[in-house]
């Protein structure tokens, strides 16, 4: 590990043994904050397989009976019953903070008569209805699945990156840091010893001079 070029003084180092504090101590909470980034991670990750598997099976019951549907009414009929929809939907937007990462939420604000199904039974039958039936709930959790595989990719991203800071600080700029304080700290003690020396040296000349005169 390189030394940090820095004059060996003790006030460079009183300020290089603050920074290490100050790293360890930022360290510390970025390991803290990784930990629980991938805790909440792995939830979300265990909650959006579960609702993918459940809206994959929703829409396939859904395909399936307007397949159906399809294959005993005319195509005239079908397209007719669903050419006006008496439900619009408009979508808000906003964002929710996780951990620190502003992650995407959906609200889906229905408008009109509320009525499932603005058609005649007569004209259809009730496998469409069944198909409309399982596609309108679905509205919900599709925008939810979506916030989660948005927050899920945010959450990876953020924690990859959460993670190189960690990495730099435990295995760069602590290491530096402590190695930059020691090799003060050595040319510090080396200093004392030979300002002893030579203080040890004046005194023992000064004595010999000093018994030269009293003779």
């Amino acid at each position: 590990m390189s030394i940090m070029n820095v004059n060996p003084t003790r006030m460079e180092l009183r300020r290089l043994k603050l920074r290490l504090k100050t790293a360890v101590r930022g360290h510390k909470l970025l390991k803290d904050k990784s930990d629980e980034m991938i805790r909440r991670f792995m939830i979300y990750v265990r909650e959006n397989r579960a609702l993918r598997q459940e809206v994959e099976k929703e829409l396939s019951f859904a395909l399936k009976d307007f397949m159906l549907a399809r294959a005993v009414s005319s195509d005239a009929a079908i397209e007719e019953a669903i050419a006006l929809p008496s439900v619009k939907a408009e979508l808000e937007t906003s964002t929710v903070n996780v951990m620190s990462v502003n992650v995407p939420s959906f609200t889906a604000v229905e408008s009109g008569t509320k009525e499932l199904y603005p058609y005649s039974f007569a004209s259809v039958t009730s496998e469409l209805d069944l198909s409309i039936s399982t596609l309108s709930g679905l509205l919900g959790k599709m925008l939810r699945l979506a916030e989660i595989e948005k927050t899920c990719n945010m959450l990876a991203d953020e924690i990859e990156k959460n993670k190189r800071r960690v990495n730099a600080l435990e295995y760069v700029m602590i290491p530096q840091l402590e190695e930059t304080i020691k090799y003060i700290t050595m040319k510090l003690d080396e200093n004392e010893r030979s300002a002893t020396i030579r203080l040890m040296k004046v005194k023992s000349m000064i004595a010999v001079r000093d018994g030269q005169t009293e003779s």
